[in-house]
């Protein structure tokens, strides 16, 4: 292995020119200061302006939450595992669950928010939840419902009927069918099971074999409670269907896949948008220039002093 070597001239080169830039920082520290508060106020600047347009979309972001499969592992008692893995099934009919996203341009967003959710209830649903906003440009909103799933073709149809224009539809579906039955096989097992431990209680006499047993009881009682909760959430996701609806004066402010079809009048909307921020982008380093303009006149005025007063002598 080969080791750098340093000779006497290069040290002494590095010494004289770390010499000429602190005799080049003593003579002109006003300059490099002023250097280093602009470029500190175009910094400041430059994260301004991405603050204020980075969330354009996140508006209307969707609050879909697409239903997991579950793959959770339940202690068994005795220290076993179960795990909800399911096996297809050819039972029928079969359980299907179906969510729906819709985007709609409207003229009356406010207006349209109350009729969804009137139809919702006049259909046996309900409201899950909603959101309204008014920015500067358009009113924009959005409100998940759930209604009956025998009803759901007709009361979509009745909500694109509200509609200046349909833009988006998509369909999420899950047939939970095997989970189902699965989670049925898994709750038999659990009672056989629990019912084994209570007779086993009745016949301990000594304390920590009670304590024991109870323990195991309870252990199984909170995961029947939990299979059970899940079959009852899957049974009513299946006949509630869900459907998020998104509303907005302008069709931009929807979220949708655009399709290749030239559209110049939403590449108008586009450049218009684009204009009016650069504008206000450059508007916004104006007024900070404005701002912090005393400040850099009076280390120019301070700078120019102390060269004439260089020159002069």
């Amino acid at each position: 292995m080969t080791y750098p070597t340093f000779s006497v001239n290069n040290l002494n080169n590095m010494l004289n020119s770390s010499m000429l830039i602190v005799k080049w920082l003593k003579k002109n520290w006003l300059t490099a200061t002023l250097i280093i508060i602009i470029i500190y106020l175009i910094k400041q600047g430059q994260s301004l302006q991405s603050s204020q347009f980075s969330d354009f979309l996140q508006r209307n972001t969707s609050n879909l939450t697409l239903l997991e499969s579950s793959s959770k592992i339940l202690p068994e008692a005795g220290g076993g595992m179960i795990s909800q893995e399911s096996a297809p099934s050819q039972s029928q009919p079969r359980m299907v669950i179906k969510d729906t996203n819709l985007s709609l341009l409207i003229k009356n967003v406010r207006q349209a928010i109350n009729d969804i959710e009137n139809t919702a209830l006049q259909t046996g649903g309900y409201m899950v939840n909603s959101h309204l906003s008014s920015p500067e440009g358009a009113d924009s909103g959005n409100i998940t419902i759930r209604v009956p799933s025998d009803n759901r073709q007709q009361i979509l149809d009745q909500l694109k009927s509200l509609a200046v224009k349909v833009v988006s539809e998509t369909v999420y579906g899950r047939d939970v069918t095997d989970e189902y039955e699965d989670l049925d096989a898994k709750l038999e097992v659990l009672y056989k099971t629990k019912s084994k431990f209570e007779e086993i209680l009745t016949q301990a006499t000594k304390i920590p074999d009670l304590l024991s047993v109870q323990k195991e009881l309870i252990s199984l009682q909170q995961q029947i409670d939990s299979l059970k909760g899940r079959q009852e959430y899957l049974s009513q996701s299946a006949k509630l269907t869900k459907i998020t609806i998104y509303l907005s004066t302008d069709e931009l402010e929807l979220p949708y896949a655009p399709t290749k079809a030239w559209r110049p009048k939403v590449i108008f909307k586009t450049a218009v948008r684009s204009l009016i921020s650069n504008l206000r982008s450059i508007g916004n380093l104006f007024i900070w220039a404005l701002v912090y303009s005393p400040i850099l006149i009076v280390i120019l005025l301070v700078i120019k002093f102390f060269q004439k007063k260089k020159t002069h002598n």
